[in-house]
């Protein structure tokens, strides 16, 4: 139990050090291409990380959800809105999982 605190401890520095010492370090605007791109795509990237193994074992298929990944993608692709396109995924999951199981 004593080993808890100090682990709490220590996730607690480091999720204040990450926040606090890009803002007290660098003071004037960044203008590297390569470092401002990075920091753009970064929640994205974190976003697609988080979601992508949900939605292959979210359903009780994998199929049915590889599959709607990528009816999800070409939707997208195509220039389909967000509400369009989980439309697309959900019906298409529901569907499969319906002839599959």
């Amino acid at each position: 139990m004593h080993n808890n605190y100090l682990y709490i401890a220590v996730m607690a520095a480091v999720s204040y050090a990450i926040r606090v010492l890009p803002l007290t370090l660098i003071r004037k605007p960044i203008n590297n291409r390569f470092v401002r791109s990075f920091l753009y795509y970064v929640p994205y990237v974190t976003l697609a990380v988080m979601t992508f193994p949900a939605i292959l074992s979210a359903t009780q298929s994998p199929i049915a959800g590889a599959a709607a990944l990528l009816a999800g993608i070409v939707a997208a692709w195509l220039g389909a809105g967000l509400f369009p396109v989980s439309v697309i995924c959900c019906v298409l999951v529901f569907v499969l999982e319906i002839f599959l199981v």
